[in-house]
């Protein structure tokens, strides 16, 4: 028993997948046997949640990875939609990649401002931020943009074997690229060494500046393609509207494990995250709790997550454990 609970609550790998499960029988409860929960409906529901955050996080989750910050997802979310849906009306691939460069081009400067001018990430993202909140209101002229090519806004939202979209099927192609790159690729073991000790990691052979600046363009990207998605599929952008994604992925990543000492995490327990808050909200509506019901839930996984993570419980567990410590056997003399 005290094994299991030992393994409950060490940090690792299993642990995003162990909150998923904990969440899912907590709302099977809360339900009741109802049946409001455990559908297709509510599947559907989380896995467009899903769809939305999981691209943002991946981003965001390895630049906490290297022990950096990308604030500037807030503004360039609304900004990629704005351009997708003011280009796209006759070639909307055409202007997703051109939303998808925007991102990746502003992801770069900052990286490149960052590691050349050694720059603290927040500082250079928060402006990174109100630039692109600015970019967004001139070129929507402060109003929200309505995309009249609603044959693209149905295929958006358009079900696929059964509980799947377009973009969740995307979300999903997102994180397994990012975890074949992580596993299989130098990336992830490089990234994990930067995040624990950028001078060590540097005096080990690792280009950690190409590395940040790379992430950075990465987190832009990702952002990037998951706000021209969300757009099309509401069939209108907002310059403001669509901000509110910043939060909710930080919380995503710390979830799914990833420290904001940096170091520690990786692709597909960011996934479990995402999933998590998805879960969470998808069932809190499924069961018919009020809406400030979702943010005091996630909330207070995400203080339970902190608090095993907090060194303090660790010390006092050791401390519980030692009365029951079978003491170590001390050799006769002579043998």
């Amino acid at each position: 028993m005290k094994a299991t609970l030992s393994y409950i609550l060490k940090p690792g790998p299993h642990r995003p997948f162990l909150t998923l499960l904990l969440c899912v029988v907590l709302l099977t409860i809360l339900d009741g046997g109802q049946g409001r929960f455990l559908n297709l409906n509510t599947l559907r529901s989380a896995l467009q949640t899903f769809a939305t955050l999981a691209p943002i996080a991946l981003g965001l989750g390895a630049a906490m990875l290297i022990r950096e910050f990308d604030l500037s997802i807030a503004g360039l979310f609304g900004l990629a939609g704005c351009v997708a849906v003011l280009t796209g009306m006759d070639a909307p691939i055409l202007s997703v990649l051109a939303a998808v460069l925007v991102g990746t081009v502003v992801g770069l400067i900052q990286g490149v401002v960052i590691v050349r001018l050694r720059l603290g990430s927040v500082g250079v993202t928060l402006g990174g931020l109100l630039i692109c909140a600015g970019l967004a209101l001139v070129i929507s002229g402060n109003r929200i943009i309505g995309y009249d090519n609603m044959d693209v806004a149905i295929l958006m939202g358009e079900r696929m074997f059964g509980v799947f979209t377009l973009r969740s099927l995307i979300a999903l192609g997102c994180v397994v690229l990012f975890a074949g790159a992580f596993h299989f690729l130098r990336y992830g073991r490089d990234a994990i060494a930067i995040g624990s000790n950028r001078q060590a990691a540097a005096a080990t052979g690792v280009h950690v500046a190409a590395i940040t600046i790379g992430i950075f363009a990465l987190s832009g990207m990702m952002t990037a393609l998951s706000g021209s998605l969300l757009s099309y599929s509401l069939a209108s952008a907002s310059p403001t509207g669509l901000s509110d994604v910043l939060v909710p992925a930080t919380a995503a990543a710390i979830l799914g494990g990833v420290s904001l000492g940096g170091g520690a995490g990786g692709p597909l327990g960011v996934a479990a995250g995402v999933m998590v808050l998805s879960v969470l909200r998808a069932g809190v509506n499924a069961i018919g709790a009020p809406p400030f019901v979702n943010d005091l839930t996630i909330g207070g996984v995400l203080l339970v997550v902190a608090i095993i993570d907090g060194p303090e419980l660790a010390r006092r567990l050791a401390e519980l454990r030692k009365p029951f410590a079978r003491p170590s056997s001390e050799p006769s003399i002579g043998s």
